[in-house]
């Protein structure tokens, strides 16, 4: 395809999207749905109109799946909508950790004995494919801040959290292959790309979230009164963030993620602070009446305004990559060995871990079933499989691996994207039915 003719089949299916927008909601299926299947049926599995090769074009496919992933994940950032506390966010935790390191070891063990993977391989594998997609996992996310759904905030809260905490196991799998040096049993590793890249990347989005929150809000209080861009703001944010967590050597993932969260619920305190402030005050003064708003989710933030261009950027980068999986495919490039996998990690690996990280938590069967399932793989397995081959990935093995993780992400886009509606709807009519009774 020339470029004239990608612009042309872009922008149609731009316009396609936007004008059926209240048709296709209606669906029981989601957009990634439709992206891949436009993009199998334009690519080498039909019509042949054009290849994606992620093998040559490794290292730009990791820039798009990266920023891809750190959109969504300050857009799911700024949706928790309670405040930072154990008792709430002790699932998605547990769920980002344990199960987590028990999910990689469960695919580490598939990969090893009947895939015949070397062990390094196998572990690479496990940490590729054991985090939930914060990009392609929207519809099972939470919807807005002021969304309070536990379902919604656990997945949404794992999702953002486990793609920081698979990195150590991705530079483990590296190092047992000869890619990253990690020290004599595993110290270097355990020191270095656990302790100080999780914890000095949550510290570092803390810190920056909330001194933006802070300089924020002084700057459009009433002794300032100042116009901020919020879409500038939060992408700046992004990109501060991130630069600083890679050039320390802590994990940026992580560190936008809890920027978001630090920012959201630090304007959330300042909000409240200056609700309780004007309700305080015996002579509201009439002349700054319009500089207070009591209300924290309509008072201007720069986590509400910057959500929205967010979110609109997640759906092109949703449309561009999903595409683009689908024009990497040829009918040859199913096998038994991707389609196992794929099915074991679905049914006994995802849903075996969420039992494990959840045990003693008192977590319904219901919300561990829900959990169980919508364990969405996509885009930021393409990041991290780009970024090992990026590193060094021997060429065979790379191959092996982008063979058996793009049939994953493919089977997770259409068994989660035709399941979620009706089993959510479910769930949701259920819940009212048992709170009913």
């Amino acid at each position: 395809m020339t470029i004239a003719q990608w612009f042309i089949f872009v922008g149609g299916l731009l316009l396609f999207m936007g004008m059926t927008f209240t048709v296709l909601k209606r669906l029981p299926v989601t957009s990634a749905i439709i992206y891949l299947a436009v993009g199998l049926i334009m690519g080498p599995t039909v019509l042949n109109l054009f290849h994606f090769n992620p093998l040559k074009e490794s290292a730009l496919l990791e820039v798009l799946t990266e920023v891809a992933v750190l959109i969504s994940l300050f857009s799911a950032g700024v949706k928790m909508p309670v405040p930072f506390g154990f008792a709430r966010w002790r699932a998605p935790f547990l769920l980002a950790t344990v199960s987590m390191a028990a999910s990689v070891g469960m695919i580490t063990l598939f990969a090893y004995f009947l895939l015949g993977l070397p062990l390094g391989a196998g572990v690479l594998l496990g940490a590729i494919l054991a985090p939930t997609d914060p990009v392609l996992a929207t519809d099972v996310q939470s919807r807005h801040p002021g969304d309070r759904d536990q379902l919604r905030f656990t997945l949404t809260s794992e999702a953002g959290m486990n793609d920081g905490t698979a990195f150590p196991f991705v530079m483990l799998g590296m190092g047992l292959l000869g890619l990253h040096e990690i020290g004599d049993f595993g110290l270097q590793w355990a020191v270095a790309d656990v302790l100080w890249a999780t914890l000095g990347g949550i510290a570092i989005g803390v810190a920056a979230g909330t001194a933006l929150a802070y300089l924020g809000w002084t700057l459009r209080g009433e002794h300032h009164r100042h116009e901020l861009l919020d879409d500038f703001l939060g992408l700046g944010l992004i990109g501060l963030v991130y630069g600083l967590s890679v050039q320390v050597q802590v994990w940026g993932f992580l560190a936008v993620f809890f920027a978001a969260v630090a920012l959201r619920q630090t304007e959330l305190k300042l909000a409240n602070a200056s609700r309780r402030s004007a309700d305080s005050r015996t002579a509201p003064d009439i002349r700054h009446a319009d500089s207070i708003n009591p209300d924290p989710d309509v008072a201007p933030t720069v986590s509400q305004g910057a959500l929205i261009f967010k979110e609109h950027l997640e759906r092109l980068s949703e449309l561009l990559l999903v595409l683009l999986l689908g024009g990497t495919l040829y009918p040859d490039s199913w096998s038994w060995q991707a389609v196992g996998l794929a099915l074991f990690l679905f049914v006994v690996a995802r849903p075996l871990s969420v039992f494990i990280g959840l045990l003693g938590t008192r977590t319904s069967r219901r919300m561990l079933g829900m959990t169980g399932w919508f364990g969405v793989r996509g885009i930021g397995s393409l990041y991290y499989l780009m970024y090992a081959i990026q590193h060094g990935l021997p060429e065979a093995l790379a191959l092996e691996l982008m063979q058996l993780t793009l049939i994953v992400v493919v089977l997770s886009i259409l068994m989660h994207g035709t399941s979620v509606k009706p089993l959510l709807n479910l769930f949701w009519r259920r819940g009212r039915g048992s709170q009913s009774a």
